[in-house]
């Protein structure tokens, strides 16, 4: 087998472990009562061409490895059956910090606070496939 396929498998696999992980923790924090932190919700400064482009990325770039769907892909599936266990503050330093070690890039360079919580907010309820 190839080194470069390999590799693939490889970090497929980590992610799905990864995702697993988080999941479990999720559900357990569920069973035992404890309450998930929500995003705060705060005033919404982003403009709505602004929100054209984040959905541009999100379905473009993002799509690029988690599926243009975002069924899946080298990434793990972003929809809302896949996210809503997990904690929100936990997505939002994924998107703004990446994966250490893995194909996960931080997307800080590109995304501010505010935009990265829009981004997981839509995430967690279905991301919009057009203009908002």
């Amino acid at each position: 087998m190839k080194p470069k396929f390999l590799f693939q498998v490889g970090l497929i696999c980590v992610l799905a472990l990864v995702l697993s992980c988080l999941m479990m923790l999720s559900s357990q924090a569920q069973s035992t009562g404890i309450q998930q932190a929500e995003i705060p919700r705060a005033v919404d400064t982003i403009s709505k061409a602004r929100k054209v482009e984040l959905i541009r990325l999100v379905r473009q770039d993002c799509g690029s490895c988690h599926g243009l769907s975002l069924k899946g892909g080298l990434g793990p599936a972003l929809l809302p059956d896949t996210l809503r266990a997990l904690p929100a503050d936990s997505l939002l330093t994924v998107i703004l910090q990446g994966r250490p070690g893995t194909a996960m890039p931080p997307w800080k360079r590109f995304l501010n606070e505010e935009e990265a919580r829009w981004i997981v907010a839509q995430l967690q309820k279905g991301f919009p496939h057009e203009e908002p």
